[in-house]
């Protein structure tokens, strides 16, 4: 690993999924304005996410059903000959 290209600043951060409440305390640089008491009754920067492995399809085993029917129809629909 090359010296001195890595940030120094690494501080605990509570990282919170927005979309189920699953919350987690790791090493971060990411910079956020606001806080959170976690389990340990200090006070960590919160950094709120869209999804994590908690929510995202591919961890969770839950695919979002595609209704590729309906698509292929309407596709057709659009684009048929008119005879």
């Amino acid at each position: 690993m090359k010296k001195g290209i890595h940030p120094e600043s690494y501080r605990l951060v509570v990282f919170k999924d927005m979309s189920n409440g699953y919350s987690f305390l790791s090493r971060s640089t990411a910079g956020s304005k606001e806080t959170v008491k976690w389990e340990d009754g200090k006070e960590y920067p919160l950094v709120k996410l869209e999804i994590s492995n908690t929510s995202h399809p591919f961890f969770t085993g839950k695919n979002v059903l595609v209704d590729t029917a309906g698509r292929i129809d309407k596709f057709r629909k659009k684009y048929e000959k008119k005879k």
